[in-house]
């Protein structure tokens, strides 16, 4: 395995081409294959070798090891990108050196824009974990199969960070506020749910994955994500929390929609009473950026529009407080004490939010999708 102390180290994304079918496998088992900046640039010359290879009908993305296709992007290297324990330093202007996360979310959006424009069958097997970067190398597919172990979601908020790899676009294509409730609360979602949220779109059984794998080798992808489907899917939580979750998450503000839900807990509502109190001990800057984020992908019309939004917005919260914070809390200490500044919804500056969607000196720039010397030009840091 990739990620073995004694034999020989495999690559973090094996390749193999078995009759008509690439096959992708994100290879970190030990780490629920979390996405590193190599495993991108594996991934991108493989789907940009693959596009033009005739030999090639579909293309397939699942994960080593038995925990899930991917926890996210490697958040570790991140945060030693921010802080004085990594390479990072500080200029004279105050802004931390965070070049190496710059790159690496640069080249990670243009990975998710071209899955999302890919020209063949892209099938990605959402199995296990499928959290933050896992969805934007999966959601954005054309075949997108979950099963009975899938936990998937964007749980950014909880880390001071928001949704980021196409997450407001994918979340703020549902009906009501289901979207915006997976957003800001950061919960993970089952089959059912991530179907009804349109992150996925079949249901499949976990042990006949091996066999759907084998049959893409010979058949078209349509065919053989129709024959493996699971007929009867369970109902979604979320479809039927619908009356309750649209009329809190309708509200103008994140204060306001807090408000609401303690107001149906009150009233004898558990869930909306849960869902407040999970969403107190998030970020509240980060609540605030996600709910302008998500309204922002409402209403564009490309995927690379919003992409553009979350590398401004990433790119101002790699400067800030509440993300070192939140992955020190989360991940490094692992004290689950994150100590926010401001520390209340109240105290967030309405000018904070809206500046950390400002134009950057270097925008993203996606439009060609070619991944060469235009995107240099996005990891030069916020104006």
């Amino acid at each position: 395995m990739a990620d073995s102390a004694t034999g020989p180290v495999e690559p973090p994304v094996l390749t193999e081409v078995r009759g008509r079918l690439g096959v992708l496998t994100l290879n970190r088992p030990r780490a629920v294959n979390a996405l590193t900046a190599e495993m991108v640039e594996a991934m991108l010359a493989a789907l940009t070798a693959w596009r033009d290879d005739d030999a090639i009908e579909t293309v397939l993305v699942r994960g080593a090891g038995e925990r899930g296709l991917c926890a996210g992007g490697d958040i570790v290297a991140i945060y030693r990108d921010m802080t004085a324990d990594g390479a990072g330093s500080t200029s004279q202007d105050g802004r931390r050196d965070t070049t190496a996360s710059e790159r690496f979310w640069a080249r990670e959006y243009l990975l998710n824009a071209i899955i999302a424009a890919y020209p063949k069958p892209y099938v990605a097997f959402m199995d296990g974990l499928v959290l933050g970067g896992g969805i934007g190398i999966s959601a954005h597919g054309s075949h997108r199969l979950v099963t009975e172990r899938t936990r998937s979601g964007m749980p950014e908020t909880t880390i001071g960070f928001a949704p980021d790899v196409g997450g407001t676009w994918l979340l703020s294509r549902t009906d009501g506020g289901a979207g915006l409730h997976a957003a800001l609360t950061g919960a993970h979602l089952d089959a059912a749910d991530a179907l009804h949220l349109g992150l996925a779109d079949r249901l499949v059984a976990a042990a006949d994955l091996d066999a759907i794998e084998a049959a893409l080798e010979t058949e078209p992808a349509d065919d053989v994500v129709a024959r493996f489907a699971v007929a009867d899917v369970p109902p979604s939580a979320l479809a039927a929390a619908a009356a309750w979750i649209d009329d809190a998450y309708g509200r103008q503000t994140v204060p306001e929609i807090v408000a609401r839900l303690d107001e149906l807990g009150g009233a004898g509502n558990e869930d909306a009473a849960a869902a407040a109190a999970t969403i107190r001990e998030k970020s509240p800057t980060s609540l605030c950026v996600t709910l302008e984020g998500v309204r922002r992908a409402r209403g564009a019309t490309r995927l690379q529009e919003a992409l553009v939004n979350e590398y401004r917005v990433g790119l101002r919260l790699l400067q800030g407080h509440d993300f070192p914070e939140g992955v020190r809390a989360q991940v490094i200490d692992k004290d689950r004490d994150p100590h926010w500044d401001p520390p209340t919804l109240a105290a967030v500056d309405p000018a904070v939010v809206a500046a950390c969607f400002a134009p950057l000196e270097h925008d993203l720039d996606l439009d060609g999708l070619d991944g060469t010397a235009q995107h240099e030009t996005a990891t030069k840091g916020a104006s």
